[in-house]
């Protein structure tokens, strides 16, 4: 959200590039680490629960090597942006500044993994509050080198991909120097281990279908920006697009800290052996999901669209931490391509370049899917 109100003031063409590379980074990138980290949901919280401590550090430390080297093939696809940009039709000079801004973004990718398994880590084992001043000090110190490199040293749009980096470097520092002094980590971390090298493929077995049960969600959402830019006068739509996500995005985090809170929840109860308070737990967090109608209401008064979509991403989002808890990626990946790319994608591509209502029916593609989880997880 930073990045684009900086990027915001230098102008329609460097939004609309920030935008469509904010886009192609998460679909090429952060979304498939984001993904696999979520297999520590299962893998971590499981073993928290059955006290089995040793093994929720050496899982994260298996996941921290799987995720770097993941990111290699993806920064040498994050280097050709640009060109792959313009191949699937875009602007040109939107593809040269989206090209130019992924490029300065490299650095963020390696720290993005490791990042997302430090919090996985602490979260799984009810350790929330470090996690969140860690995240407040690194926002807070990200508006002055946003700035400082945006416009004090005049890097342009270049200095706001480039803060990001820094961001999440500074970041998993502070979580990094947590989980080594804390007295609160010191069941479960006990330094480095050449057990984390074993095991990849059985890490993987989960990671992989977790990885697509966030994609599948996340593209849909990216994919709106990306298919903004075929649109006529496609840097105008590109911006507003792009700011329109990232409100619904601030919306979207109070499910999401839901979502986060009842796969730790779940997956230690599971690994305790005591489904029944797992069920139980499942039954609050919908009952409070629901309830988030009254903030929904006020934010209804100036977006309507994201007000609605905002509901019931309160109910899939705390349902899909219920099957990350369980270890139902599969599932989750499978109902998620159905909901978004048999019927939501098509949909709104229909709608907006066929019957040419306009781009903002694309946000057809909000109103999730939550006709499966339910029946499942209750």
């Amino acid at each position: 959200m930073i990045s684009v109100m900086f990027v915001g003031h230098l102008g329609e063409l460097p939004l609309a590039g920030a935008s469509m590379a904010s886009s192609f980074a998460a679909v090429t990138g952060f979304s498939l680490l984001l993904g696999m980290a979520s297999a520590l949901d299962t893998l971590c919280g499981q073993a928290f629960g059955a006290r089995q401590y040793h093994l929720v550090g050496i899982n994260k430390q298996r996941a921290m090597l799987l995720l770097t080297a993941v990111s290699v093939p993806l920064a040498v696809v994050w280097f050709y942006t640009g060109d792959i940009l313009l191949l699937f039709g875009q602007d040109a000079d939107i593809a040269a500044e989206a090209g130019t801004f992924a490029r300065w973004m490299i650095p963020a990718l390696f720290a993005y993994g490791p990042l997302r398994c430090h919090v996985r880590f602490l979260q799984t084992q009810n350790i929330v509050v470090p996690v969140m001043a860690s995240a407040g000090a690194t926002a807070a110190c990200y508006l002055v080198v946003c700035w400082v490199l945006v416009f004090g040293l005049g890097m342009g749009s270049k200095g706001a991909a480039l803060g990001n980096a820094v961001s999440y470097w500074v970041n998993v520092a502070i979580l990094a120097v947590y989980v080594r002094v804390s007295p609160d980590c010191n069941k479960t971390w006990t330094g480095f281990s050449m057990e984390a090298f074993g095991d990849a493929l059985g890490f993987l077995r989960l990671a992989v279908p977790s990885a697509l049960m966030v994609c599948l969600e996340w593209w849909s959402f990216e994919l709106l920006v990306l298919l903004s830019g075929l649109l006529p006068n496609p840097k105008l739509e590109t911006s507003v697009l792009s700011i329109t996500l990232n409100t619904a995005n601030c919306l979207f985090m109070i499910p999401y800290g839901l979502g986060a809170a009842i796969s730790t929840r779940v997956s230690n109860e599971l690994g305790a052996g005591r489904p029944r308070a797992a069920r139980l737990a499942v039954r609050v967090v919908m009952f409070v999901a629901v309830d988030e109608e009254e903030v929904v209401r006020y934010v209804a008064r100036m977006m309507l669209v994201i007000a609605v979509s905002n509901f019931f991403d309160g109910i899939q989002c705390v349902l899909s931490g219920v099957a990350r808890g369980c270890g139902w990626q599969k599932i989750g990946a499978c109902v998620n391509l159905g909901a978004f790319y048999i019927v939501g994608v098509p949909a709104a591509y229909l709608i907006a370049f066929v019957l040419h209502v306009g781009g903002m029916v694309l946000f057809l593609l909000y109103f999730r899917q939550i006709f499966v989880f339910p029946f499942r997880c209750c």
